[in-house]
């Protein structure tokens, strides 16, 4: 069967949501230089400010991006060279390369079949005397399930640092991420639910030490200027950056629920397909990063989907453990199952605030008929 009319649908349209912005962040911008107080100025003292008020936590500390944040997390809780460190392999590698650039050891524990994130019941096999934390990810927007893991953290005296880079405004119970671990690290790279324009992140705690400790490290280890009481990073939270967060920050839960709708629309057209969709669990609201299937023949999907004008993404097509860079990194605590079989099959359809019903419609419907096959041949 031939399709209709050819609709460009772009994985993500970053000039759309600038569009609807464009008077308010240029007047953000234009305000931050006029005030040329650029490093560490009022827009950063302002943003901490609203944004640990937003996850529900008493401190955010503005840093140059989210590798860094999980960088000084860790460090900020006492992890270093030859520490242990739980986490999962189906991540972006900037979760490992944080345990692994402060010296730790990560230990790969395998994922749930269903939400793709840490699968608490492989933890306790993992520990050892070496084990210092845990550092769940939240996955596509769904968070980790801290319910389980927290206790098998409290028991063996285990800091929990949260992975919560593709998780703005998620919630458990009514309660945000970025407040159940010790400390939690956030991306606002531009094409997260809360982007700046380039780099930026934050982490986020509830215990004035911590939030102390990353201040001065995330600043060349410095107390005030000049005076440097252990060796840190440069890693500042830029000032126009954080004007620009400011301003989105307003935005995101309804972005967020744009989101949810476009994930339902989703859901209802392609609930009869032979394809495995999202699962969301019970008492979790998701915030849909991401909105990652599971299908057959993956790679045909994906270029027949392509030459629809449909761009898709795949995240994660190597494990972490599996990657050149982590040969000889780590160590497996039982196979990786679970994460090696979803890494051949998932596929992220498009997934942005700004899409519209006739965009989610179609790449619905583009996928409908290339699962069942009606298309052998495209119109380029």
């Amino acid at each position: 069967m031939e399709l209709d009319t050819v609709i460009a649908v772009p994985f993500v349209d970053l000039r759309a949501q600038y569009q609807s912005l464009e008077a308010e962040v240029l007047e953000a911008i234009r305000d931050a230089l006029e005030s040329m107080e650029l490093l560490l100025g009022p827009n950063v003292h302002a943003f901490e400010q609203e944004f640990a008020d937003y996850c529900g936590v008493r401190h955010a500390i503005g840093v140059a991006n989210g590798t860094d944040a999980l960088y000084l997390a860790l460090r900020a809780c006492g992890v270093g060279p030859g520490d242990e460190v739980i986490t999962v392999s189906h991540t972006f590698i900037a979760t490992v390369e944080a345990i692994v650039n402060v010296g730790a050891i990560p230990v790969f524990v395998d994922v749930d079949p269903d939400t793709y994130t840490m699968d608490p019941s492989k933890i306790e096999a993992a520990i050892t005397p070496r084990t210092r934390a845990i550092l769940p990810v939240h996955l596509y927007g769904q968070p980790a399930d801290m319910d389980a893991i927290l206790p098998i953290a409290h028991r063996h005296g285990l800091a929990v640092i949260e992975d919560a880079c593709q998780a703005h405004g998620a919630t458990i119970r009514g309660r945000r991420v970025g407040s159940f671990g010790d400390a939690a690290a956030f991306s606002f790279y531009m094409g997260k639910n809360l982007g700046a324009y380039g780099d930026a992140g934050a982490v986020t705690t509830n215990s004035q030490a911590l939030a102390e400790c990353v201040r001065r490290l995330r600043d060349h280890g410095s107390v005030r200027k000049y005076e440097h009481v252990e060796m840190g990073v440069n890693s500042r939270l830029d000032e126009i950056q954080a004007a620009v967060l400011r301003v989105k920050l307003k935005y995101l839960d309804d972005w967020n629920a744009r989101r949810r709708a476009h994930a339902e629309a989703y859901a209802r057209v392609l609930s009869e397909l032979p394809v495995v969709l999202p699962t969301v669990r019970p008492g979790v609201e998701h915030v849909w990063h991401l909105y990652v299937i599971q299908v057959d023949e993956r790679d045909r999907v994906r270029e027949v989907l392509a030459r629809r004008g449909v761009s898709t993404g795949i995240h994660y097509p190597i494990p972490v453990h599996l990657q050149k860079a982590a040969k000889g990194v780590g160590r497996l605590a039982g196979d990786l199952a679970v994460t090696e079989q979803v890494a051949r099959r998932i596929l992220s359809l498009p997934m942005f605030p700004e899409m519209s019903g006739v965009q989610v419609a179609y790449v619905a419907d583009c996928l409908r008929r290339v699962v069942a096959q009606e298309v052998s041949t495209v119109v380029q």
